[in-house]
């Protein structure tokens, strides 16, 4: 059977995630919180690793997916895309010029404004915006034509730096399984448009899909657009792929639980007195420590270590309650410490940002002899019963003390 195939030169892919689909909005109390965070979290890997590190990791699928929980919001669920977008957008572009980071596009009007907002950058940088456009325009084209996998792209955002490193992450929706996919882009090593770029071409099986960037499709990829009348029959194998369950509740099969435990081991079971010494974290409680280990390890972390996003969620909860409400002190307290380590660091005093490092070390350090004994769901109950403790919130209101049965049981 003969079909006519679109053929579009592509860029590199580093992955793609598959989320159930949520609506709603983020509340303002949290989305204010998730650009302070988000600012600050970004600074900190700057300071550390660089422009590219943060273009990097924006690349990265189960990175961007832990950062989104470990900024309050539900752990696996499609908003995280459009939240973390734009908080990050709305707390760094007002200072790009100073940290040469730049987010572009959005959901809907908004990533259909990509290539006015690149070219006014290039105006700015001295980078080519031209190029930049054809990128943003490339990588929209391929993962809504080229690979035609039954989900439509609503939105597109172009991640760069002021050294020309970029990223895209992009979204799009299947109706028919109320899934939303988000694909990530990242221009680094990109050695050829024309020749297997994908590093990923991967999603739930839909049977026989569309890809029109396979070799096969060679002698048509001299220009941007073209006709075949010859169907690619090589599907790359899949590299890289991040499934997210369809239930909404944070499970202990969600959770590495050896890497759960060994945190609010170190949070809880140690005295906060003990860091106050050999972390200069002065004045923390246990709960702002366990949020500020899930957070040093989101800024300091190897790749390996965001295999399972859920655990990022017992760093400051979800917006909707799962595992636990919002803790809005807790969050107040972690932006507060972070924001502090990266001014110091600023002028040259560094004791701060490499206690926050200190810590993701110490937990990871930990996990070697720990055995994980918890009971999962009675954890999460605690949580849940004290929440109210640290300001608990979520999108239905404010957390009130438990009764005196639920105290009892705990």
């Amino acid at each position: 059977m003969q079909e006519e195939l679109l053929i579009l030169l592509v860029l590199k892919r580093s992955g793609s995630t598959d989320l159930p689909l949520h609506y709603g909005q983020v509340p303002p109390w949290l989305a204010e919180r998730m650009a302070k965070l988000g600012l600050a979290i970004t600074e900190s890997i700057l300071a550390e690793y660089g422009k590219a590190e943060v273009i990097r990791r924006m690349s990265n699928p189960f990175w961007f997916q832990s950062l989104g929980a470990v900024m309050g919001m539900d752990w696996h669920s499609s908003g995280i895309t459009t939240s973390v977008i734009g908080a990050l957008k709305k707390s760094i572009n007002p200072r790009s010029k100073e940290l040469g980071i730049y987010i572009c596009g959005g959901k809907g009007k908004h990533s259909r404004a990509t290539p006015d907002e690149l070219l006014r950058i290039a105006d700015k940088t001295g980078l080519n915006g031209a190029e930049l456009v054809r990128a943003s325009k490339l990588s929209a084209k391929v993962d809504n034509t080229a690979i035609q996998d039954g989900f439509q792209l609503y939105l597109h955002s172009f991640i760069l730096s002021s050294e020309g490193d970029w990223a895209v992450v992009q979204q799009g929706m299947c109706d028919s399984t109320s899934t939303a996919r988000r694909y990530h882009w990242h221009s680094e090593n990109l050695k050829s448009f024309v020749e297997e770029p994908h590093t990923a071409v991967c999603g739930i099986n839909q049977g026989k899909i569309l890809n029109l960037t396979a070799n096969e499709a060679a002698e048509t990829r001299t220009s941007m657009l073209a006709i075949t009348d010859e169907k690619p029959n090589k599907m790359l194998a899949e590299v890289q792929k991040l499934v997210m369950p369809s239930h909404h509740d944070v499970r202990a099969k969600d959770v590495d639980l050896k890497r759960l435990g060994s945190i609010l081991w170190l949070a809880q079971e140690k005295k906060p007195a003990d860091f106050e010494s050999l972390l200069m974290l002065e004045g923390m409680g246990p709960r702002t420590l366990q949020s500020m280990a899930l957070v040093s390890e989101v800024i300091y972390g190897t790749p390996s270590r965001f295999s399972d996003p859920a655990r990022y969620s017992f760093a400051n909860g979800g917006k909707d309650g799962h595992p636990f409400p919002v803790p809005v002190n807790v969050y107040d307290e972690t932006i507060k410490v972070l924001q502090k380590a990266v001014e110091m660091a600023k002028i040259g005093n560094t004791d701060k940002q490499q206690a926050i490092k200190a810590l993701h070390q110490i937990a990871k350090n930990a996990e070697q002899d720990f055995v994980p004994n918890m009971d999962f769901d009675r954890l999460i109950e605690k949580e849940r019963a004290e929440s109210w403790k640290f300001g608990g919130r979520t999108v239905f209101g404010i957390e009130k003390p438990p009764s005196v049965k639920q105290l009892s049981l705990f």
